[in-house]
């Protein structure tokens, strides 16, 4: 007994190096660590958002009135400054999650085996994860910490930034091999296995079409109903109507036979172009410019930007008592105010204390602009989405937007969108990317030197740095002839014109009107692809193309997105006036889906100039400083344009809510360095070619043979000269004729004498004055 008394004792000791905690306890303490790890998680989540209002709390943390705007108030505050800013950064996610499993282990009175290993490596874990992004992000200590801050500072004093990325490439196979078991020959045996996989379902699905071709060799039924060729003789339907005695059950199976039939051939298809996917890959369109390079960011200049923007205190504290001190001389009380401080412009949102009209706020613009001695002061009140009042401030020393800096903005560069523009930062500092084949028409509005070329350079800037010239053509129209010149080096790589134009950027009137009717063609043309192929958008049909569902000797190819720029819009209106109208607002109707996107810029925003029809159809505009409230009204259908401060400064809306934005600014040099790299590569044999548009003056000079006349030849005639107006439009009523007929009639009737050359935008002259001169004419020519 004396020998068992022994042994047992020391068992007895080792027990009590452990915690020992009853099963109510085990529970209750579980729950709590739950709990905790959900504070902690939201709290951290909330830091990542509100940190920069909460910094200021961080020492009032017992001053009750005060309330940070964490999830969790102070506590999530000052518990999260401590863990990511003075901790370990994005790592610290880690501790909520090993907290939420140990109180799992406890709550559910698991055994406890293991989760001193978990929490070894979770923390083996942080420390690498917080290195390894103060190491990648070293400009970025929220994302490290303090702690990856300061170690990778500590490291690369002894080891340098390559000594370091090698000891973390180490660490973390380490991490790899004893956490995830990770070995070559788990990696060999994985690709290995996806390699049998994809190969086996090849095989499948050629037995699959071996049997398919049996059933059809085999079944006489089936091939009477689809191929009129294997139609058996009479005596053999004969056979099978009687043999048969078809009843409605088997006349039902026949019809299910038939329909089984058609779907199998569909399938066929489909196989037919899997197997050439399989085979051959997705058609790749950018395959001829494989090697195309996009330009590098080294191009544009950093505008002395690189700083990011310089905060004023004490001009922000004087705008504020500023505009406080204003409002309580007119008794109205403030309850709140913030500052969101942006490039040029700072907006103050204020809280009024109950009872102010907001009226009353809105009718002191004038007298807030005085008090504050600052240009371009803009009211709005309310705010949408919040119930704030916003009081938009010029900056004393504004802050110049680079392009460089928002096209190496994380949001363009990522950026999931067909035709991405990255116009500039808003208001809070963010750069704003918006999807032109979403707009889907862009029209822009500003009186001279306030930024409206620049804006335009930004739109094309943008689309250079992000699509290939396979995915997008532009058409450049420029009356002006000095703004769009640059992109003359680009033209086999980017641009679109007409078959028969020698200079790719169109300064012409009248090759205007010519290249706007073409694009018409070619959207008349790209809608009958999509109808044959069956889809709703260029999207789906290039997807389709791509997939080889489409057959290239069906007329089907890759369709490219076309972009036309207008500089100077109010020059062609004034000019041309319906016929450059009258294809816009045809194309800025129908063309979205096609592909086919208009950028519309003008200096005077006039009724005459932006008609209705233009804006009914242009629900993105884009204003930039105009001289009066009435051009604003014309541009975004509301006042605050004409209270912009200039120099890039903008309005951007597209239907609903309007946006402040400072432009990138793109400088000339810049654009030509663009040009001249893009230029210097591999292009294209020749630019993109529209449709040829047979026109009214093309005719000019050129003899038709009466054997060629169109059979309405004579009729057409009648009606000029009844009417004494040679227009093709008059055909066009009168007759009932499309355009382009209408066109080639006018030609012929310039050629027989009947009326005149082509004069603009004015009707030809008529050389016939009557019937009866018309009739000599003619009977003379037949003579």
């Amino acid at each position: 007994m004396a020998k068992k008394r022994t042994k047992s004792k020391p068992a007895t000791t080792k027990k009590g190096f452990s915690l020992k905690l009853s099963k109510q306890n085990k529970i209750i303490f579980g729950s709590l660590l739950i709990l905790l790890s959900i504070a902690l998680f939201f709290s951290f989540v909330s830091f990542y958002f509100s940190w920069q209002d909460d910094q200021s709390l961080l020492s009032e943390f017992t001053n009750r009135n005060e309330q940070a705007k964490n999830l969790l108030n102070k506590f999530g505050a000052s518990i999260s400054h401590f863990f990511i800013y003075k901790g370990f950064g994005l790592a610290s996610f880690i501790f909520p999650v090993l907290l939420c499993i140990t109180g799992l282990y406890l709550f559910l009175n698991l055994d406890k085996k293991g989760l001193l290993g978990k929490w070894i490596w979770g923390l083996v874990f942080v420390i690498w994860m917080s290195i390894a992004l103060g190491f990648f992000a070293y400009e970025r200590p929220l994302l490290g910490g303090l702690v990856g801050f300061e170690m990778n500072d500590f490291l690369q004093d002894y080891a340098g930034r390559i000594g370091v990325l090698l000891l973390l490439l180490f660490v973390l196979t380490i991490i790899l091999v004893k956490l995830f078991k990770f070995s070559p020959e788990s990696l060999a045996g994985f690709f290995k296995n996806k390699s049998r996989t994809i190969k086996s379902e090849f095989n499948k699905e050629g037995k699959e079409s071996v049997s398919l071709d049996l059933e059809k060799d085999s079944s006489m039924v089936i091939d009477t109903y689809t191929h009129k060729e294997d139609i058996p003789p009479l005596e053999d339907e004969l056979k099978l109507e009687t043999n048969e005695n078809l009843t409605p059950e088997k006349e039902e199976d026949t019809i299910a036979m038939e329909v089984e039939a058609i779907t199998e051939e569909k399938e066929e298809s489909d196989i037919l172009s899997d197997k050439l996917v399989s085979d051959f890959g997705e058609f790749d369109p950018t395959l001829e410019l494989a090697k195309f390079k996009f330009p590098p960011l080294d191009l544009l200049d950093p505008h002395g930007a690189s700083g990011g923007i310089t905060i004023n205190q004490e001009e922000l504290e004087e705008n504020k008592n500023k505009i406080v001190e204003t409002l309580k001389n007119y008794k109205i009380g403030i309850a709140q105010i913030k500052a969101t401080i942006g490039p040029t412009v700072t907006l103050y949102e204020i809280v009024p204390v109950a009872g102010v009209r907001i009226s009353k706020i809105k009718n002191l613009e004038d007298d807030i602009a005085l008090s504050l001695a600052a240009l371009g002061i803009r009211i709005i009140a309310p705010i949408p989405g919040k119930g704030t009042i916003g009081i938009e401030v010029p900056n004393k020393n504004p802050t110049t937007v680079s392009m460089r800096s928002v096209i190496a903005s994380t949001k363009f560069q990522k950026a999931e969108m067909e035709l991405p523009i990255a116009f500039g930062k808003t208001i809070s500092n963010e750069t704003f990317v918006v999807d032109l084949a979403k707009m889907p028409h862009l029209l822009m509005a500003g009186a001279t030197g306030q930024g409206k070329s620049v804006g335009l350079n930004a739109v094309l800037t943008s689309l250079l740095y992000k699509k290939h010239p396979a995915e997008v053509k532009f058409i450049l129209v420029d009356p002006k002839k000095v703004e769009l010149t640059l992109y003359n080096k680009i033209e086999r790589h980017y641009l679109a014109k007409l078959p028969d134009s020698e200079e790719a950027i169109i300064t012409d009137n009248t090759k205007v009107i010519h290249t706007l009717n073409s694009l018409c063609i070619e959207m008349d043309n790209r809608y009958e692809l999509l109808k044959l192929a069956m889809v709703r958008n260029i999207k789906e049909y290039n997807v389709k193309f791509k997939a080889r569902k489409l057959n290239p000797n069906d007329g089907h190819n890759f369709l490219p997105y076309i972009v036309l720029v207008i500089d100077e819009f109010a020059d062609l209106i004034m000019s041309a006036g319906k016929e450059v109208e009258t294809p816009i607002a045809r194309l800025a109707q129908l063309a979205r889906a096609i592909g086919i996107h208009l950028v519309i810029a003008t200096q005077r925003p006039s009724v005459n100039v932006i008609t209705g029809l233009i804006k009914a159809n242009f629900p993105a505009r884009l204003a930039f400083r105009v001289t009066s409230k009435i051009d604003s009204r014309t541009i975004l259908d509301t006042q605050g344009a004409d209270q912009l401060i200039g120099r890039g400064d903008m309005l951007f809306t597209q239907g609903n809510d309007i946006t402040r934005i400072q432009c990138a600014f793109v400088d000339t040099p810049e654009v030509a360095k663009i040009t001249e790299f893009i230029g210097s590569q591999r292009a294209y044999p020749e630019a993109h070619h529209l449709p040829e548009y047979v026109g009214e003056d093309s005719g000019t000079g050129i003899d038709y043979n009466i054997s060629d006349r169109d059979a309405m030849f004579r009729d057409a005639a009648e009606v000029i000269v009844n009417a004494q107006q040679g227009s093709a439009s008059l055909i066009q009523r009168k007759l009932k004729l499309g355009y382009n007929r209408a066109g080639r009639i006018i030609d012929q009737l310039e050629a027989a004498g009947i009326v005149g050359t082509f004069e603009g935008s004015k009707a030809r002259q008529v050389l016939v004055s009557d019937i009866y001169a018309l009739d000599q004419l003619l009977s003379n020519e037949i003579k």
